[in-house]
């Protein structure tokens, strides 16, 4: 599944890499949806992402991290409850790790708003580290000798639904692959860098990902890896004993504080387009003169991503949405097609490798996780649609001032 996630993924990346020549400016797939079909759904997609997508997932990721973090400092632990406050019947407690991952958010968005340099250089810093740290465990655990044996359990009944639900999952965690066609228009020399950076990062991902995996298949049962939520610490237990756990911990801490500046630098760019086009508050618009980043709306959106870390309400928001992020890629993938018709004149420095057969084969994939996702899980797939469809009151609201103000 990992392998088969990395593989859809690298037809994303192929596909949205033209897309993000063609038009190499801030927004990604809202820009892509706006172009292609119309600006109500590049605006339906920078209203889930502020709502829940990239909001819900930068709380997610954030809380991970505090869990982890926890582990090092037990007032941030998730059994700790830091304070408390009472709303009449209600009672507000949320745990130390929530409060880990809210501070953390807050920290990395003052960075990120001292300029894309400190952003880029925390970055670059972070990755080296949690890179250096999963290759040492890649190494050590494919020498020394397996612990235990993994056995393979039953498969489900409905197969294709349930490989459907788990491809959903590893392509969650592959998320971000995407994330420097937002940064597009800050780029020097987009139409080779953007293709380069989007297929060479995926391709590194998807190896280190199905790596890190064998090595967990070598360590655990295949039981012990369903039952637990620490994998690995649990594969380094296993491998390394205590000591090993402990460094592995930290390796997850410095990996998850990573993925959470990265989310947090590429995510924020997409509202500045959309007030430009005049669907949004225009006052998110607006540059800082001297760092030269959207300022309001990297605060906009950290602010509303820690107060969802803290309520704890982001896991059933995000298992709403992610229905939804899959129907945008395919409308991404298919703008491809869309664009060659409509924009045939236009200049393309990088045409997608293998065209039509591999941006069919992403459209086909994320094509068949919309159905496995009905199938399996109606509820959320509606609830996912809901949370787009409340948007419209507010595209209508958003035209009808840039009109008036026109």
């Amino acid at each position: 599944m990992w392998l088969a996630g990395g593989l859809l993924t690298l037809a994303g990346a192929l596909t949205y890499a033209e897309l993000g020549v063609l038009f190499p400016r801030a927004g990604g797939l809202y820009a892509y949806l706006r172009e292609a079909y119309g600006p109500v759904w590049g605006f339906f997609y920078g209203w889930a992402s502020l709502l829940v997508i990239m909001s819900g997932g930068i709380a997610a990721i954030a809380v991970g991290f505090g869990e982890y973090f926890g582990s090092f400092f037990p007032f941030f632990s998730t059994s700790h409850a830091p304070f408390a406050l009472a709303l009449g019947p209600l009672r507000w407690a949320p745990s130390g790790a929530q409060l880990a991952g809210s501070l953390a958010i807050l920290l990395l968005t003052a960075i990120n708003h001292l300029g894309a340099g400190p952003g880029v250089a925390t970055q670059n810093a972070l990755t080296a580290l949690k890179l250096g740290a999963m290759g040492v465990f890649i190494a050590l655990g494919c020498l020394l000798p397996a612990p235990a044996a993994s056995a393979p359990g039953s498969p489900p009944e409905l197969l294709a639904p349930a490989l459907g639900l788990g491809m959903v999952a590893a392509l969650w965690t592959y998320d971000g692959w995407y994330a420097l066609t937002f940064s597009a228009g800050e780029l020097r020399d987009p139409a080779r860098t953007l293709p380069v950076g989007l297929i060479a990062g995926t391709l590194a991902v998807t190896a280190l990902y199905v790596a890190m995996n064998a090595v967990y298949l070598r360590a655990l049962p295949a039981g012990t890896m369903a039952a637990g939520t620490r994998t690995a610490e649990d594969a380094a237990r296993a491998l390394f004993g205590a000591g090993g756990a402990r460094l592995m911990s930290l390796a997850v801490v410095v990996a998850s504080f990573g993925c959470l500046a990265s989310t947090i630098l590429y995510s924020s760019r997409i509202y500045h387009p959309m007030a430009e086009d005049g669907v949004f508050f225009r006052a998110v618009a607006a540059v800082h003169p001297r760092f030269r980043v959207p300022v309001r709306a990297l605060w906009m959106q950290s602010a509303w991503a820690a107060l969802l870390a803290l309520s704890g309400s982001y896991v059933q928001l995000f298992t709403w949405v992610t229905f939804a992020v899959v129907l945008f890629h395919v409308g991404c993938g298919a703008a491809v097609f869309v664009l060659r018709v409509r924009r045939p004149e236009a200049p393309r420095a990088y045409r997608v490798w293998g065209y039509p057969v591999v941006p069919a084969a992403f459209v086909a994939g994320m094509a068949w996780l919309v159905v496995s996702t009905v199938m399996e899980r109606p509820r959320e797939a509606l609830a996912g649609l809901g949370c787009i469809a409340i948007g419209w009151p507010a595209y209508l609201w958003w035209r009808r001032r840039a009109t008036s103000v026109a």
